[in-house]
């Protein structure tokens, strides 16, 4: 070893030798030199050094200056944490890296932190402020694994830090980052349970968020913190039953497991004897026109509550689910909540799992078991599905033989003894050892085959298998019990097999019997004894036990034969090695054999052991298992888990059901016979029946398909607001009062008709889910509807217009600085020649072009427009006026709600005046009643921090006048709706507007060249396409650009390919830019591409696109 080493020595130093002599030379041996002394050197180190040298490099790269290095060096960490080796040490070097302004970078470096902060508890407290800044980013993934990271750091001092930080992230616009306090929330509460009030109180709050990415979370929370606080769930309830279906899976897992419990609570049990159900109320429930229900209602002995069949009618169609755990998680609903004729409905959703994983086969099975022994009739129709499979495993074999022996019936047992006598051939020996058992069961189940089942089973003893044998032993002597005078023979039968048996318990099964019904085999008994008594030294324990009790019981009937043969086994037991046949030895002595001190109990000996014994009954091993929920870890492992919360019995009265109410104005309900006026009360009519209705139909005061979604409660009231809207143009046109707004919304009263018309005929094809009742869209092609139900009489749907889709959204800083631009309020009935700076309708081009054209603009606006710039613009990618004519107009406050007052606005696809990043909202207000309104103005907003530039405060309207006002408001490229009140001087009205995605932009020209070379900029994750099927009227180039603009405001790019229509856009709070480009394919069908940073409003314009282009 020293020669190597000396020799080794040698080398490096005539290298480096050699090295200096290049270096003089200029010569380039140095990197060659160098890899060669590095390879020598790392030679001698452990693997642990070699890896600390691999892991250098990567703290070099982290770092250095240059970004993509960094980014390279973190997927590199990453990478090896999910190899699960230690990166641990790199903590110093990644954690300098959080600040990083690379938003890719910084989700990498909080993966990392996710994993380590828990070890590392120190370094990462050394960032706590970075982290907190991060939660002020507009990003909404990185405010969120912020938060994630700030609450992995388990450490007492920061609990208040965390708290705050968890309360922001509950209030934020975003939902995943409302979902991630939901996450947090158990982990602080883990870290430190005296918090549990404060948490219990953002619960409460994140409970009734309506997107349906927090509930799941959010009820997950609640499981963890306060199980027991049902009432939390009260107000809730309808609202979750209803975004069930599009939560996410494992959300709906943890939800509907909790309002199974909620429900065992709250309801009265529908499984009562000699209770019938009430079809007739059933029916009356489902039927939106039902209006004889009191009618057709009869008294009877149950009448399921309609907030529990809420709950088994919206948990039916997961049934279908691709999830396995939600299947089961409904099925096991089913199983405790519903009525027991409605349960057989789960049925085939089980079978269907069984084609799963065999994983997920032995969880399903186990509960199949459970429910067969109770309802057999529930899986009789599937029994081949339970055969056994050649390819399944010994577990699986076993659960589904549990299963067929509970379905013996009668009629199927010859089937299923067919199945079993190949099952007991089987190679796997355990399994045909329970196939034997379940011969046994099916013998003293069913009576008619208890003789064919023992003959079989004599058979069997002949096997050449010792475990076949011996099982069939210990069944048949549980059989014999039951009838013992006809099988005598087959007792003499065993005897002879006696010696060919070694299995131990099998050998003691056949002493038993000997014993048990000595005296009818008094011939046999005896020598068999004699047999025992040569080899009792070397049997087991369980057979000297019972070669004990068989010359005890022998010595009672036969003590001629059989004395002297007791009288020698007593005294090998006497002294036997196992202190158990000691003790029986002794106890046997003295109860058998008399004598002067015990002979007390001698005359009772016979009676003792000769005594008639029960026969053993013969049952499944989960026939106790249904204590237990269904689905759970306890029903599974068949003990009480760690967390297991039990179901409570039903209770004997239902509790008040009034507690799930959500509150919701009543007023409107009674004011509805005091709609005057002819011409208004079709809408009326309108206004009422799409909440109202339902209302009635869920037998609650809640709107509850309203609650469904966020996008089916906008949706219907969007299609309810255009309606509205047709019929105010009307009403506008016929009274002859004209402002500039009013004469915009003119020019479509010619064309409403037509909207109504071809509305009517898409109202079927938008039916795709139950909550979604009515038009997704405005079917004129002017692209999906914005909320417009604004109103006290649905404030409960009109804020629950909480866009799920806002995850793209920032927080809206607060415009504290005044604008200079004065809107001056102007009552219609006033001269028409002023030109106002909000009258900017009267200024767009009515017709839709294919090339991008300047707006012509009045020499009026001209001058005042001067200077007005929007930020984010380059010189190449400038912003123009739209294209497109028409708006539609929405209702902001209905003239019944608003006490006269009634209030619509549109979007007119301006620049707004006052400030870049708002969109620009005109607002029509109308005095409908019979006295002046004073002092009408915009109160306050939710949430306060809300951006929006309110109208000055109209002093006066007159009855029946009108007045055209604008407005401002930053939606911070979100559709999360803007809630405020629109206040007079007596009354305040909660309103909101909710804005398409289409009217978040504002339209760009550029060059073909520009778009192709922007759109290479935005490839991958910022790129969304979708093939689509357009109507065959919709393909030509003019159809197409009038269905485009009218789904967005964006403008045209004029392309040299006949194939391809491109549109570009900006984002008009942002200006992040936004390609459309639609490339037409064979047939109808074409490619709809969307390239932008902002993915979230891609996917909702890529929608809104395909159902404009979609309709004919």
């Amino acid at each position: 070893m020293e020669v190597g080493f000396s020799l080794r020595s040698e080398a490096v130093g005539a290298m480096r030798t050699a090295m200096v002599s290049a270096e003089n030379l200029q010569l380039s041996l140095k990197t060659e030199l160098s890899q060669e002394e590095q390879a020598l050197t790392l030679s001698s180190r452990s693997p642990t050094e070699t890896h600390k040298v691999g892991n250098e490099d990567l703290k070099e790269m982290l770092e250095s200056n240059k970004e993509s290095l960094k980014l390279e060096a973190m997927k590199r960490v990453v990478g090896l944490i999910a190899k699960g080796k230690n990166a641990s040490e790199l903590f110093p070097a990644v954690v300098k890296n959080v600040a990083n302004k690379n938003i890719e970078l910084k989700k990498l470096v909080y993966v990392y932190l996710v994993r380590y902060a828990e070890e590392q508890q120190d370094l990462a407290l050394l960032s706590i402020s970075t982290f907190q800044r991060a939660l002020k980013d507009p990003n909404q993934f990185i405010r969120a694994s912020a938060l994630r990271v700030l609450s992995s750091i388990r450490v007492p001092i920061i609990v208040p830090i965390m708290m705050l930080a968890i309360k922001e992230a509950a209030a934020d616009l975003s939902p995943y980052v409302r979902k991630t306090s939901a996450h947090a929330i158990q982990k602080l509460y883990s870290l430190d349970p005296d918090q549990k009030e404060h948490l219990i109180e953002v619960i409460e709050k994140l409970l009734k968020d309506k997107s349906t990415l927090v509930a799941g979370s959010v009820v997950m929370s609640f499981e963890e913190v306060c199980p027991d606080r049902i009432d939390l769930i009260h107000k809730n309830y309808r609202k979750l039953c209803n975004l069930l279906v599009d939560v996410e899976e494992w959300g709906q897992v943890v939800i509907i497991s909790m309002l199974t419990r909620y429900a065992r609570t709250q309801f009265v049990s529908p499984w009562k004897e000699g209770s019938t159900f009430d079809e007739n109320n059933e029916k009356a429930f489902y039927d939106s026109d039902s209006v004889e229900k009191e009618e057709e209602t009869e008294a009877k002995p149950y009448i399921m509550d309609p907030d529990h069949r809420l709950l088994l009618r919206n948990t039916k169609p997961l049934l279908q689910s691709r999830n396995t755990a939600v299947v089961m998680s409904v099925a096991q609903l089913y199983w405790h909540l519903a009525p027991k004729h409605e349960v057989t409905i789960v049925t085939k959703s089980l079978v269907r799992l069984l084609r799963s994983h065999r994983e997920v086969q032995y969880i399903v099975l186990q509960n199949i078991a459970t429910m067969s022994i109770q309802r057999k009739g529930m899986f009789e129709p599937y029994m081949k599905s339970f055969y056994v499979r050649s390819t399944d495993a010994t577990h699986i074999k076993t659960l589904k033989l549990e299963i067929l022996t509970n379905l013996a019936n009668e009629a199927n047992i010859s089937t299923i003894l067919r199945e079993f006598q190949t099952y007991v051939k089987s190679q796997d020996k355990a399994f045909a050892a329970a196939t034997i058992q379940a011969i046994g069961r099916c013998a003293t189940d069913i009576s008619e085959v208890t003789d064919t089942c023992l003959n079989g089973l004599v058979l069997l003893l002949s096997n050449r298998d010792e475990t076949v044998v011996a099982e069939s032993v210990v069944v048949i002597k549980k059989l014999l019990q039951t009838q013992p005078t006809q099988h005598c023979e087959i007792i003499k039968h065993m005897a002879k097999l006696f010696d060919n048996i070694s299995v131990p318990m099998a050998r003691a099964s056949i002493l038993w019997l000997m014993g048990e019904y000595c005296e009818r085999v008094p011939k046999i008994a005896p020598d068999v004894l004699r047999k025992m008594a040569k080899t009792f030294t070397v049997e087991e324990d369980i057979v000297k036990l019972q070669i004990v009790n068989l010359a005890a019981k022998l010595y009672l009937t036969n003590s001629k034969q059989t004395k002297l043969l007791t009288q020698y086994i007593l005294n090998l037991g006497k002294y036997d090695q196992n202190y158990d046949i000691r003790d029986r030895t002794r106890f046997i002595r003295q109860l058998i054999v008399p004598s002067e001190k015990g002979g007390a109990l001698n005359k009772y000996a016979r009676r003792i052991l000769l005594a008639p014994k029960p026969a053993p009954v013969l049952q499944s091993a989960f026939k106790d298992r249904d204590r237990y929920q269904l689905g759970t870890l306890s029903h599974s492992l068949n003990i009480k888990a760690t967390g297991y919360q039990e179901l409570s019995d039903w209770p004997a009265v239902a509790p008040d059901q009034s507690v799930r109410n959500v509150e919701v104005i009543e007023p409107v309900k009674e004011w509805a016979p005091l709609v005057g006026k002819a011409k208004k009360s079709k809408s009326a009519d309108k206004f009422y029946s799409d909440n109202e209705d339902e209302k009635e139909e869920k037998g609650s005061v809640s709107s509850g398909n309203e609650e469904s979604s966020s996008s089916s409660s906008s949706e219907e009231s969007g299609s309810e607001s255009e309606e509205e809207s047709s019929e105010s143009e009307k009403t506008s046109t016929d009274s002859g009062k004209s402002s500039s707004g009013s004469e915009g919304s003119s020019s479509e009263s010619e064309s409403g008709q037509k909207k109504k018309k071809k509305k009517t005929k898409k109202l079927p094809q938008k039916k795709s889910k139950p909550a979604a009742a009515h038009s997704e869209s405005d079917e004129n092609g002017n692209g999906p509807v914005a909320n417009a139900s604004s109103s006290s009489a649905e404030s409960s749907s009109g804020s629950e217009t909480e866009s799920e889709d806002d995850s793209d959204s920032d927080s809206p800083t607060v415009q504290k600085k005044k604008s200079d631009v004065k809107s001056k309020p102007k009552v219609e009935g006033k001269s028409k020649k002023e030109v106002s700076l909000l009258d900017l309708d009267d200024f767009s081009p009515a017709a839709t072009t294919n090339a991008p054209k300047s707006a012509v603009l009045s020499s009026s606006l001209l001058s005042d427009l001067e200077g007005l710039s929007l930020s984010n613009v380059s010189p190449d990618i400038q912003v123009t006026t739209p294209s497109f004519g028409p708006v539609t107009t929405y209702e902001l406050l209905h003239h019944m709600t608003g006490k006269g007052l009634s209030a619509k606005y549109h979007f007119p696809r301006q620049p707004c005046l006052y400030q870049p990043s708002m969109v620009a909202v005109q607002v029509i207000l109308t005095n409908s009643s019979d006295h002046s309104l004073e002092e009408i103005h915009i109160g306050d907003r939710n949430p306060a921090s809300l951006n929006i530039h309110c109208f000055n405060t109209i002093e006066r309207l007159e009855p029946e006048a009108s007045v055209t006002v604008s407005m401002g408001v930053d939606f911070s490229d979100s559709t999360q709706a803007a809630n405020f009140q629109l206040c007079t001087k007596e009354d305040q009205f909660s309103v909101s507007i909710q804005p398409a995605v289409g009217e978040l932009f504002m339209p760009s020209t550029m060059t073909e060249e520009d778009f192709c070379k922007e759109q290479g900029k935005l490839l991958g994750m910022n790129e969304t396409s979708e093939t689509i099927t357009m109507a065959t009227a919709n393909t030509s180039s003019q159809a197409i650009s009038k269905h485009v603009l009218s789904a967005a405001n964006v403008g045209v790019v004029s392309s040299s390919q006949n194939n391809v229509h491109r549109f570009a856009g900006r984002t008009v709070s942002s200006g992040a830019l936004v390609l459309v480009s639609l490339e037409m394919k064979e047939s109808s069908c074409a490619l709809l591409t969307i390239n932008t940073e902002k993915s979230v409003m891609a996917s909702m314009l890529l929608r809104d696109l395909k159902q404009a282009l979609a309709q004919a």
